[in-house]
């Protein structure tokens, strides 16, 4: 093992053997934190936990119920094919579910990962207060059922469509970003855009343009367009012109 200065120290398999974590055969819990004060920077992997055995049911429900009641995650330790790991032991859904944790020496450092840390401006009082106004206009419920890995979909779609022969279309250029001369000015027009995208679903074509995905894919539900949640920004737009189209000549 290199120790530094040049110096290394020979170690034998046998010394390793010798204080290698045992095999963990509980979950002890050291202390309950909350749940809030962890970072998500800290969380790994997720695992789901029941009980060993029929007769510990009763100490694990009882351990659900109070944690849902306090909102505590359980730190904890144990060793996985020999290693040891930092867990975060909380309350899912109708079960208790693990999380393993970095340890706060394998987090890296930004300050050593990035070539130059972002200075933070001080921002005016009327831009603070428009940027907030455009987070709260485009807050809402967290739907994780409404996210999809879209890349494997178009995968999928171009594997299928090679299989049987279909001319393969590329995908349409990004939009390049926005050069922003006047932020409270941006921010302005994106509020705007965002109050015309909620409080008008009969919004011109031309108003299709400015709208995000995420406020197309709120006009296509509206509309019940079948298959949005494969659709990528263009095709939505599309598919919410072409059903507005057909509801204004019925």
């Amino acid at each position: 093992a290199d120790v530094g200065g040049g110096e290394y120290v020979i170690i034998e398999p046998e010394e390793l053997d010798q204080i290698a974590p045992g095999r963990s055969r509980t979950i002890d819990i050291n202390s309950f934190v909350d749940l809030e004060e962890i970072d998500p920077i800290h969380f790994q992997k997720t695992y789901w936990l029941a009980p060993s055995k029929e007769e510990y049911g009763k100490s694990y429900s009882l351990l659900l119920q109070a944690m849902e009641k306090t909102n505590r995650a359980g730190i904890a330790s144990f060793v996985m094919r020999g290693k040891e790991y930092l867990t975060a032991v909380r309350a899912g859904d109708g079960l208790l579910v693990l999380n393993t944790l970095l340890f706060p020496e394998d987090i890296r450092d930004p300050a050593k990962e990035l070539k130059s840390l972002p200075e933070i401006a001080s921002a005016r009082g009327k831009e603070i207060e428009m940027a907030v106004s455009l987070i709260e206009s485009m807050s809402d419920e967290w739907r994780p059922e409404e996210y999809h890995d879209t890349y494997t979909e178009q995968v999928e779609k171009l594997i299928d469509s090679k299989r049987e022969g279909k001319e393969i279309v590329a995908e349409s250029e990004p939009s390049e970003p926005t050069k922003v001369v006047d932020l409270f000015e941006a921010l302005s027009r994106s509020v705007e855009s965002r109050k015309k995208g909620r409080s008008a679903p009969s919004a011109s074509a031309s108003d299709l343009d400015d709208m995000s995905k995420a406020d197309l894919e709120k006009l296509a539900k509206e509309l019940d367009i079948k298959g949005r949640s494969k659709m990528n920004r263009d095709e939505l737009a599309k598919a919410v012109a072409d059903a507005r189209s057909t509801a204004a000549a019925s």
